[in-house]
Parts: C-alpha cells; structure tokens; sequence
C-alpha cells in the first residue's frame, strides 16, 4: 500500500509570522483618516491583503485558513480598528394609515375583480 505523507500544521511558526501581517495592515491603516474606518472602500485593499498575507503565512506553516488561531488574530485586529464600527439599528415603523389602508385595499380590490370577471366570464361561455 501507498503511503500518504502529511504535513502537520506548525502553529508556533504561523503564530511566528502572522504579527508582521498585523504590522503592515497598522501601517497601511495609519494612511486612513481614523474617522474614515469604518468606510470599507477607504481600506478595502488593504484589508485584501491583509487577509491573503495571513493566509499565505498560514499555508507557508503547513496549515489551513482560516484556522482558529488566525480567526482570533484576525478578531484582535478588527478590535484594534473597527470596535467603534457598530451598526445603528434601525427602527422600523408603520406608515401612515392612510399608505396602509391604500397598499392593503388595492390588492383585495384586483382579488375581487378578477373573481368577478371569472365568474362572468364562466357565465357567459355558454353564448361563446
């Protein structure tokens, strides 16, 4: 029988080199206006690469991404730049009865109508 050589996942040189990922992201970053982090099209390379340095990185240890261990590099460096980055949410309301009354009368209308002219149409096949 043929023997499959695997390779095991060397966390300790992933862990090794993940941090110079960090580094060049925060470098890239410090080019951001702060107030602008939360705007993805003001990164969106950055973080591309980013992202593919980690798991380049990953793939060079012999491990596979993501793992664990970059997904909780990757959420330190989301901590770092985007904790303040929260999603307002949003508050839905009813529209004025007027609107409502309107978008719930229109369809009940078409639904009696057509029921109408079938029904009449049905009546009057026996002439056709």
């Amino acid at each position: 029988g043929a023997c499959q050589r695997t390779n095991l996942c060397n966390e300790s040189l992933m862990l090794e080199k993940l941090p110079a990922c960090g580094k060049f992201f925060e470098e890239m970053m410090k080019k951001v206006d702060s107030k602008k982090w939360c705007n993805l099209t003001e990164f969106i390379m950055y973080y591309d690469n980013f992202t593919q340095c980690t798991e380049q990185e990953a793939k060079n240890a012999s491990c596979f991404w993501p793992n664990p261990l970059t997904e909780g590099f990757i959420t330190g460096i989301h901590k770092q730049f985007f904790s303040n980055c929260t999603s307002e949410k949003v508050h839905w309301e009813d529209p004025p009865d007027e609107i409502l009354i309107t978008l719930i009368l229109i369809p009940v209308m078409l639904t009696c109508a057509m029921i109408t002219l079938v029904v009449w149409c049905s009546k009057r096949s026996d002439i056709l």
